[in-house]
């Protein structure tokens, strides 16, 4: 199309944006938008915004409490999972170790496997094996950051090894001639080439905990409940609050756009370091 004819080209892509961004956009309608309005006449236009739901969002201390403990349990376990990821993918890709391939694709069966197979041992463990005394990892933030690395680690090796792969030995071979010791390999040469592809795995999983419900919904109570869960609190047999839940909705979409635009220019080199092998 971008040789025969260019604005069809054009014309092609933004229909595909639009398609794209209506969503979001009947989303920000739906939350500025007073239940009356929303009901009697509904409408892709805006006339008027109404804020009171953002204001009720903002002022609800539970809520709030919710967004914190999504933005720690999403910051924790994305850093943890990048890290543990890459030792694991360093020691696949520069140690001669039997079966790696059998181990790498062991990881893999575990992000294949659907959540809600997990959900029974995993409740088992934070009440029953991970407990001394009084103290239990049950509804804590420190459980679910562990609970998600279940899946978003294995991801995280899956996403690294082609990154670390694609590093050649020759350049861990030079500096440990040049007396440097392996962690300083590690940190100083390794580690340095493979921000690109460090980035792409701390954003992708810093995603999927952050967006993740039925884990969140199933395993936690009220410490540890996530923003996501705060969605089906206003699901009641009395009524459905759209505005609410919509507003809510859109701070969840908030912090998602922020750390993308903050790491955005690492995001395609990311992805393709390592397809090329000189």
């Amino acid at each position: 199309m971008r040789k025969g004819n260019p604005w069809l080209s054009v014309l092609f892509w933004t229909l595909i944006s639009l398609a794209t961004l209506f969503p979001i956009y009947w989303l920000f309608v739906i939350s500025v938008k007073p239940a009356v309005e929303l009901f009697s006449t509904p409408s892709i236009w805006l006339t008027e915004i109404y804020w009171q739901n953002y204001v009720d969002v903002l002022n609800n201390r539970t809520l709030r409490g919710y967004m914190v403990n999504s933005l720690v349990i999403s910051s924790g376990n994305a850093v943890l999972c990048t890290t543990l990821g890459f030792f694991a993918c360093y020691a696949l890709s520069r140690f001669d170790l039997g079966g790696k391939e059998s181990i790498f694709f062991w990881t893999i069966t575990n992000r294949m496997a659907p959540p809600a197979v997990f959900l029974l041992p995993l409740f088992l463990l934070l009440t029953q094996v991970y407990r001394v005394g009084d103290f239990s990892l049950a509804d804590t933030r420190i459980g679910m950051i562990l609970i998600y690395c279940t899946f978003n680690l294995p991801f995280a090796i899956w996403t690294l090894r082609p990154t670390l792969d694609g590093i050649p030995k020759e350049l861990d071979e030079a500096a440990y001639v040049d007396g440097a010791s392996p962690w300083k390999v590690i940190t100083e040469v390794v580690f340095p080439l493979a921000r690109p592809g460090l980035a792409v795995t701390l954003i992708l999983t810093w995603v999927f905990a952050w967006n993740e419900y039925l884990l969140a919904a199933t395993l936690t109570n009220f410490n540890a409940r996530t923003l996501t869960t705060g969605l089906s609190e206003y699901v009641t047999t009395t009524g459905t609050n759209w505005g609410i839940m919509a507003a809510i909705s859109v701070f969840t979409l908030i912090p998602a756009l922020i750390v993308f635009s903050l790491v955005q220019r690492h995001i395609v080199a990311g992805l393709t370091f390592g397809a090329v092998k000189g």
